[in-house]
């Protein structure tokens, strides 16, 4: 195909496959556009002689959005480590629960007591979240998504 615009429409749907295959949920947008570069860079570096481009460019548009997830996961690894160290300077390592910040313990107090153990799991016990996912009982996402909606909560509270 001469055309990258050919191109393009012919394997948008290898492009929405990947993004199925890896479940990918957020970010939706963003990683379409890396498997857009993707094809674009398979496009270009195509030989004929090494074989049928299909298989190529889906290996070089996967291998983006995996690369994509690798960079995604490291930022929010990261922003992790960030959160955790501006709670640890507020909570106190040897009881939750007594904290010098009157606001923050407060707040805490009013925390459901499954609230109040995640954030010992993960900020004072430093359990990864795979691992409070386990204690949970429940999905790596879904222990990521109580975290976000804990944290969430917690800086509006302190904004009060």
């Amino acid at each position: 195909m001469n055309n990258f615009e050919q191109v393009l429409e012919k394997y948008k749907p290898m492009i929405s496959a990947c993004l199925r295959r890896l479940n990918i949920y957020k970010n939706h947008d963003a990683f379409k556009q890396a498997g857009f570069i993707a094809l674009w860079r398979a496009w270009i570096k195509y030989d004929s002689s090494k074989g049928d481009f299909t298989p190529f460019a889906n290996r070089t548009i996967y291998g983006a959005m995996l690369d994509e997830l690798k960079k995604e996961n490291l930022i929010e690894e990261r922003f992790q480590l960030l959160e955790h160290d501006r709670l640890s300077n507020l909570i106190d390592h040897d009881q939750l629960l007594h904290i010098e910040n009157e606001q923050l313990a407060t707040v805490l107090k009013r925390l459901p007591s499954h609230e109040i153990e995640l954030l010992l799991w993960i900020y004072v016990e430093e359990v990864s979240l795979q691992q409070a996912a386990i204690k949970a009982g429940i999905s790596l996402s879904g222990i990521k998504k109580r975290k976000e909606r804990l944290l969430k909560k917690l800086r509006k509270e302190m904004s009060n």
